[in-house]
């Protein structure tokens, strides 16, 4: 992802005091980048059982941590972390393109598998127009679609790109998310904030040709209206592919944090940013909200509090005004803590800390997503003891996302408790559905006493689990007197159950 050194002014915001210590819903992720190998694996052409133990050593820090997502980059370069007939095996995976793991494996099947055994939600990470992120063709495998439909790619500065302005451009992109949404149980699909590159200096992307064949009713003076309109088509038939196919899977994108500057747009932020979404990247993050192309947006805000050119406090209070009613999330710089050679709020404190605590301002902010991923491993500047401790002291269900219609969850029956002098277990019956109502996990509460509390207080959850039984003889521990249970369920659409019927033990 760019990490671009912006802008600040200082914001006010005023919140009401939220009713409970913590929300029980709320999106905690973490990217997982794979180009360049920045997150995992470490390095290419680690054996498969080295890979498979990397990612599981992640996903358990994320566990550990209360984290209830990630999003893993799985095309980074036209290329695949999973089996494939449309792009080749990714060299990042195995160090050569077309290389399959060996022994074989799909490195998706496995995540997914691995993330919902553990509650973790898996949004795949892709970049639409990405070909190579260096000039080096000898990289790209013989049988890749740049050599077949060379039609279809251009170089701008020293990489290579999909050309925007294609219609079979749109079409080929489509293409290939439908196969990942068809054949794998995901939760999302995501895009960061590569749509048309950043500006090389003194070079102009090479599209003319392109422009003149097929304007679509733009006119000269028009060129980036008509660059800007290009993103949006794909943006909406995106969104139309992956519905048609599951309507449950979201469709998020994760922008960089300036769209526009006040001095440019009247709805734009009190920044001077040198590059914003919609006048550099042709990303109209706007217009996807108002019209609801996409589901949620995570806006990368990599600025600290009171930077001149990008505030981060300017920032996260202009998003939570302009996100439309839907899902907010707010990716933070997990990797620039203690970086020496930023700005020193990078080393003073937690500036992350800060951050966090600003967000619990706006209503509007659902969660956060940290870049990158191998930063959460590192408790940099005790930030993984600051979300534990204040943060992510209990669970937390993902949010409910309000573009997306979806039915409630069945509700559990038959729960029931096994008690021996060293050991106890709650058992009820495994809710059997297809399709959006497939059942993601199960929550289960307890109250001291003898009846059911709050169950939107997340202090009361004992556990979120895939499993339709959950040993609690560790909560229970030092336990006396009487304790109340009930279990939800929550399917693919986010949407809770009405609990079960509540069960009511002496320990």
């Amino acid at each position: 992802m760019k990490k671009h050194l912006f802008t600040t002014g200082l914001a006010i915001c005023i919140a009401a005091a939220p009713l409970f210590a913590q929300p029980k819903r709320e999106f905690r992720a973490a990217w997982i980048a794979t180009v360049a190998n920045i997150d995992w694996p470490t390095r290419p052409g680690l054996s498969t059982e080295q890979q498979q133990q990397e990612m599981i050593n992640l996903l358990d820090a994320y566990k550990a941590l209360n984290m209830n997502a990630i999003v893993f980059q799985i095309r980074p370069t036209a290329d695949a972390f999973y089996q494939s007939e449309l792009e080749p095996w990714s060299h990042f995976l195995t160090g050569k393109q077309g290389l399959a793991p060996e022994p074989f494996y799909d490195p998706l099947a496995f995540v997914v598998e691995e993330a919902h055994k553990r509650c973790i939600d898996v949004h795949v990470w892709l970049n639409p127009y990405r070909t190579l992120n260096s000039d080096k063709i000898e990289i790209l495998n013989p049988d890749h679609l740049f050599f077949k439909k060379p039609h279809l790619f251009v170089k701008y500065g020293n990489q290579y790109y999909f050309n925007p302005a294609l219609d079979e451009t749109r079409q080929f992109v489509n293409k290939v998310v439908a196969d990942i949404v068809t054949r794998y149980d995901i939760d999302a699909i995501h895009f960061d904030d590569y749509f048309y590159p950043y500006k090389v200096k003194n070079e102009e992307f090479p599209d003319s040709a392109a422009f003149a064949e097929n304007p679509r009713g733009f006119s000269p003076d028009q060129k980036d209206d008509w660059r800007r309109n290009n993103v949006n088509l794909v943006i909406a038939e995106l969104q139309n592919t992956i519905k048609s196919i599951k309507p449950w899977v979201e469709f998020g994108i994760s922008p960089f944090g300036v769209w526009r500057n006040a001095k440019d747009d009247p709805r734009g932020s009190a920044t001077t940013a040198g590059t914003t979404n919609y006048d550099q990247l042709y990303a109209d993050i706007l217009k996807w909200l108002e019209e609801g192309s996409i589901d949620y947006v995570v806006p990368q805000l990599y600025w600290e509090i009171g930077k001149k050119v990008a505030d981060y406090a300017v920032l996260i209070d202009w998003w939570n005004n302009y996100n439309y009613g839907k899902n907010l999330y707010i990716g933070l710089y997990a990797s620039n803590l203690g970086n020496k050679k930023a700005a020193p709020a990078w080393c003073e404190g937690n500036e992350l800390v800060r951050q966090l605590e600003l967000n619990k301002n706006y209503k509007n902010v659902q969660g956060a997503v940290y870049f990158s991923g191998k930063a959460l491993l590192e408790n940099k500047l005790g930030l993984n003891d600051s979300l534990k401790e204040s943060f992510y002291k209990y669970p937390a269900l993902v949010p409910v996302n309000s573009n997306i219609k979806g039915e409630a969850a069945a509700q559990p029956q038959k729960l029931k408790l096994t008690k021996t002098k060293t050991a106890a277990e709650l058992r009820w019956n495994k809710i059997e559905a297809e399709g959006g109502k497939t059942i993601m996990y199960y929550v289960v509460y307890a109250f001291e006493g003898k009846g059911i509390g709050s169950i939107e207080d997340a202090k009361n959850i004992v556990a979120i689990t895939a499993d339709n039984r959950l040993d609690i003889t560790d909560f229970m521990k030092d336990k006396k007197g009487k304790y109340t249970f009930t279990v939800t369920a929550v399917n693919k659409y986010k949407h809770e159950s009405v609990a079960s019927k509540p069960l009511t033990k002496r320990f």
